[in-house]
């Protein structure tokens, strides 16, 4: 990295889980790049995580005060540690596992995660109602003589840290490349014209698909210049109704009352007529 790190201010951005969120910290003073894993400050202690990118800010005041710091480099010792740590919940996935079926739980067990300073173990599950889990908290207590914390998820969630493919054939957006979920609704597949059918407008967490957002506003602001379904319009070979809307093309498809139906584009409509009630 530039020989003058010492002299302005950097911002790292930081991830913990191969797929998880990215985090921002402070990295005055501590020479790092990108992939290298890093000893950081958070609010849980300290963590160990991997750079994702670094950015340079030429005037260090602008760094925020409340952006936590990263305090150095990965020693040897440090990623031994985290091997350990791994090590652990391994161990603690298939010990918890083995409890909830035992305990005939309706929760299903995803992931386990051991802080860095092994202050504490959380154990991540989905369920679909509440789940009194007090004896389970006691058999981890039991085992591991820490912290135990069992933090419910979103279905949406547990894709995230499974990862996969959607239909599309690309890599999930959440897993991939989304920092945090956003609403998405109903109302946006029917804006872009969508078949209401589950099956195609679900993702893999069954689920609205969150791709259904990335494009809604583009298609709320195009159809702002299209004339509705049903509206009647002025063509050259005569008035018609619209039938339906092709947005990306800047088209809409007219029935001029003959039977057949024409696709025009947007710049061919000479007027447009509220149709007249009967």
């Amino acid at each position: 990295m530039n020989d003058n790190h010492d002299e302005s201010g950097y911002i790292v951005r930081v991830r913990f889980r191969e797929k998880g969120k990215l985090y921002t910290f402070d990295g005055a003073g501590v020479p790092v790049e990108k992939d290298d894993r890093v000893i950081v400050l958070t609010e849980q202690g300290e963590a160990i995580g991997m750079v994702m990118s670094v950015t340079k800010i030429v005037d260090a005041a602008r760094v925020s005060e409340q952006m936590k710091p990263v305090l150095r480099k990965a020693s040897s010792n440090d990623l031994t540690r985290a091997a350990e740590n791994c090590d652990v919940e391994r161990e603690a996935f298939q010990f918890c596992k083995k409890k909830i079926a035992e305990r005939d739980l309706a929760m299903r067990l995803v992931e386990v995660s051991y802080l860095f300073d092994r202050s504490k173990l959380v154990f991540y599950f989905t369920a679909d109602s509440r789940v009194d889990f007090r004896e389970l908290v006691k058999d981890l207590v039991a085992a591991y003589r820490t912290r135990i914390e069992l933090r419910q998820i979103w279905v949406r969630s547990e894709a995230r840290l499974f990862g996969g493919l959607g239909m599309c054939g690309r890599e999930l957006c959440c897993s991939g490349f989304l920092n945090s979920f956003g609403t998405v609704s109903i109302k946006m597949a029917k804006e872009q014209n969508m078949l209401l059918n589950p099956e195609k407008i679900s993702g893999v967490c069954g689920r609205l698909m969150c791709c259904l957002a990335f494009e809604y506003d583009m298609y709320r602001e195009a159809k702002k210049h299209m004339p509705k379904c049903g509206k009647n319009v002025m063509l050259s070979q005569g008035r018609g109704k619209v039938m339906r809307q092709k947005v990306l093309e800047n088209k809409i498809v007219v029935d001029l009352g003959d039977g057949k139906e024409t696709e025009v584009s947007i710049d061919e409509i000479i007027r447009t007529d509220t149709p007249k009630s009967q």
